[in-house]
């Protein structure tokens, strides 16, 4: 089943010009290549109501099933991604972000520094990623192919899960 995306890159140098966004494409990519249609990309800067108004925007407006940020997830004092994810949504998916801890871990034992959420706006799934292209791989592919399923139940197109044998 195909579902629409966006990717938001949250990077105050990027959103200035002054930086080329590597990020961005990589997700992009990767959705694609798992079947997503990205509807809609922006750079914005490391500002809770820049990144505030283009989740909302994302969801509100433009009704995207998944919207992806990358960037803004560290501990840098303007790394303010999560708490601008988390002010927009209504109900929070603490094992997506988990999960990706969990795989980075495997990597690097600097995976347990991410601040990255996952929550729900309406009928669309919002989750944070890391800025750095590696590090976008790394969290996005093992938790990629689970999305779908998260995605069936928020958009109405799911199986009941309590009759389901699974």
């Amino acid at each position: 089943m195909e579902y629409t995306a966006a990717v938001i890159t949250v990077s105050d140098k990027g959103s200035q010009g002054q930086r080329e966004d590597t990020g961005g494409p990589l997700v992009c990519q990767l959705l694609e290549e798992a079947g997503y249609q990205v509807v809609y990309t922006a750079i914005v800067p490391d500002e809770p109501e820049a990144i505030q108004a283009a989740l909302c925007l994302c969801a509100d407006e433009k009704d995207a099933a998944l919207c992806l940020t990358t960037g803004g997830t560290g501990f840098a004092p303007r790394d303010v991604t999560p708490e601008a994810t988390v002010a927009v949504c209504d109900k929070l998916c603490p094992g997506i972000p988990e999960a990706m801890r969990y795989e980075g871990l495997k990597i690097t034992p600097r995976a347990m520094l991410s601040r990255a959420q996952a929550g729900i706006r309406g009928r669309t799934l919002i989750v944070n990623l890391p800025g750095s292209p590696r590090a976008i791989r790394e969290n996005l592919e093992p938790v990629l192919p689970a999305l779908e399923h998260g995605l069936e139940m928020l958009r109405g197109k799911g199986r009941d899960c309590a009759t389901d044998p699974r």
